[in-house]
């Protein structure tokens, strides 16, 4: 019966609400249910550490977007937000994928809704458009290519420079690219809450109380930000800077769940998350979506293979495109 009120309530809770046994051992029913279900759980590095430390694979939106593509399991237990899991559904049409929390949602997806930005590309109907990867099935299905942080620069360096170009929905990463460029394109202004949190203030005394880290951030910050790092780049490219750079200590500007596995990547090395405005628990800035899930919803959405992601057929398709044709230009050398 619980089970059943559960499943009946999972539009309006985005997740299944059932009581677990204090006592159970939540690492070793998951390890047991992926075995069972023949199925992977694919993590983003925003992921709290036991959900990272658990899964199959880690990455950032591009590593998990081929990781997706590739995969031979039956069950895909996505461990991020929607338009993540939405995207893994989009490249395995025939596969079930569930996501522990559909309330896991996404500030920049939120902010560019399709009905908008098709009335934008009416207005300028000779433009590209370029969606980043933090976007709804919906808005990529209307899109000619999309992209992730990690390979923004050369998506847009493989269009012709006479051709113009709406890029969308992040406003920091559009403009960063047209800096990284030279290209001047038409952005939405939509922005990430957790990279639009932090302080410069702050930063510049973190900085100041620790002279020797070097400054890195993620894309998606704004300019101020920036201009303060001594590199900027994806989750993926922030960590492999931390991995391959000299210096023992780094200030890093993104969501705050990167340090585990950047941690894990450079034990004998400092990290210090980039301090936000509001002060929260950690000083830091987190993304409340990423949070939703955790150890709890992840072994019931594996148990029950619920909530499941659903796309269109028709959407489905038409997103299908501009997935692909980024997949295929990131993968030339």
């Amino acid at each position: 019966m619980e089970l059943n009120k559960a499943i009946e309530n999972i539009q309006e809770t985005g997740f299944l609400e059932i009581n677990i046994p204090k006592n159970i051992d939540l690492v070793a029913e998951i390890i047991k249910l992926k075995k069972e279900k023949n199925a992977v759980i694919l993590a983003h590095y925003y992921q709290e550490p036991a959900i990272q430390d658990i899964a199959d694979f880690v990455g950032d939106s591009l590593q998990l977007s081929y990781k997706a593509a590739e995969v031979d399991s039956d069950l895909i237990v996505f461990a991020g937000v929607h338009f993540m899991a939405e995207t893994a559904k989009i490249l395995n049409p025939q596969k079930k994928v569930v996501l522990p929390d559909l309330n896991a949602g996404c500030s920049l997806a939120e902010s560019c809704e399709a009905k908008d930005l098709q009335a934008l590309k009416d207005k300028h109907p000779d433009h590209l458009v370029i969606t980043y990867v933090n976007t709804s099935a919906e808005v990529k299905a209307i899109s000619d290519l999309c992209c992730t942080s990690s390979n923004a620069k050369k998506i847009v360096d493989s269009i012709p420079l006479d051709q113009p170009i709406i890029f969308a929905p992040d406003r920091n990463l559009g403009a960063w690219i047209q800096k990284e460029t030279g290209r001047e394109m038409l952005l939405w202004d939509g922005a990430c809450v957790v990279h639009e949190a932090f302080s410069i203030d702050k930063l510049l005394n973190t900085h100041q109380a620790n002279p020797n880290a070097k400054i890195i951030a993620h894309p998606e910050s704004e300019d101020h930000i920036l201009k303060t790092a001594e590199y900027i780049g994806s989750t993926a490219g922030l960590i492999n800077y931390a991995k391959t750079n000299p210096a023992k200590e780094f200030i890093v500007a993104t969501e705050a769940g990167i340090l585990h596995e950047m941690q894990k990547e450079v034990p004998n090395k400092k990290l210090i998350p980039a301090p936000a405005v509001e002060d929260n628990s950690c000083a830091c800035s987190e993304c409340p979506y990423m949070k939703l899930n955790n150890m709890q919803k992840l072994y019931l959405c594996m148990k029950y293979e619920l909530p499941e992601i659903q796309v269109p057929q028709d959407i489905q398709e038409k997103a299908l495109i501009p997935i692909q044709r980024m997949l295929d230009i990131s993968s030339k050398k």
